[in-house]
């Protein structure tokens, strides 16, 4: 049984995601990651990052895991959302307006300033994750929303990979000239009506305890706290 949705950049990092199932004891849980983080630690990756329920954080900090951070998920059934017009456009990536450099600057400027505490990757390898996460079509799910012809922010929605209608995001951010004038709710629940046209049934979000815009974000779009999960990191030591 798969426990944990890992994620695996060539040469670069792991990321391990706790998937909750009803019915598994946490032991069970714990000695399935040991077995991950064993098996990580024959391989010349160069970082490991676990999103792991803290009551079982003695398992990674007892073996040199740094706690970077706290993570709440929102959760929210998609069926009840329907069709409605937005103040601004929605664009994909794919359609050719907007170069793939000019993107990963977009991309860039969304998350400056952010509260999550969680450490940065080079946006040279956040753009590279998009391919080998989402596939050969991966600008297709890269969207941006422009406001009287001005950008405002990203999200890139997609079906959780493993499931059959898992929505989620794998980045959405406003730019900071746009932040609290209530554009980045409207933007997520445009978002939120891209998953459901991609067939997803319900979404789950995440973001760090610190950051209250964006749990504003989820509770004003009818999102409902799931879990929370700490965030560990470990480094392969030269």
């Amino acid at each position: 049984m798969n426990l944990f949705h890992t994620i695996k950049s060539p040469g670069k990092y792991w990321l391990v995601d706790q998937l909750k199932k009803n019915g598994i004891p946490k032991e069970m849980y714990e000695a399935s990651l040991s077995e991950l983080v064993k098996e990580w630690q024959s391989t010349e990756y160069g970082f490991i990052s676990v999103l792991l329920e803290e009551s079982s954080e003695s398992v990674l900090l007892d073996r040199g895991f740094n706690k970077v951070s706290t993570i709440v998920e929102y959760t929210k059934s998609l069926n009840s959302i329907e069709e409605q017009a937005f103040p601004f456009y929605s664009n994909r990536l794919s359609e050719g307006n907007m170069t793939n450099q000019d993107y990963a600057g977009l991309y860039e400027r969304c998350r400056s300033g952010s509260a999550n505490k969680n450490k940065k990757q080079p946006i040279e390898e956040v753009m590279g994750s998009l391919e080998s996460e989402l596939g050969p079509t991966w600008r297709d799910f890269c969207y941006y929303f422009t406001l009287d012809g001005e950008v405002c922010g990203i999200s890139i929605p997609h079906i959780e990979d493993g499931t059959a209608d898992e929505g989620r995001m794998f980045y959405f951010g406003v730019v900071p000239e746009m932040r609290g004038r209530g554009v980045g709710a409207s933007m997520h629940l445009a978002s939120l009506l891209l998953l459901k046209q991609k067939d997803a049934t319900y979404y789950v979000g995440s973001t760090d305890t610190s950051n209250q815009a964006m749990i504003n974000i989820f509770i004003k779009n009818g999102c409902t706290l799931r879990d929370r999960k700490g965030i560990y990191r470990l480094e392969k030591q030269d």
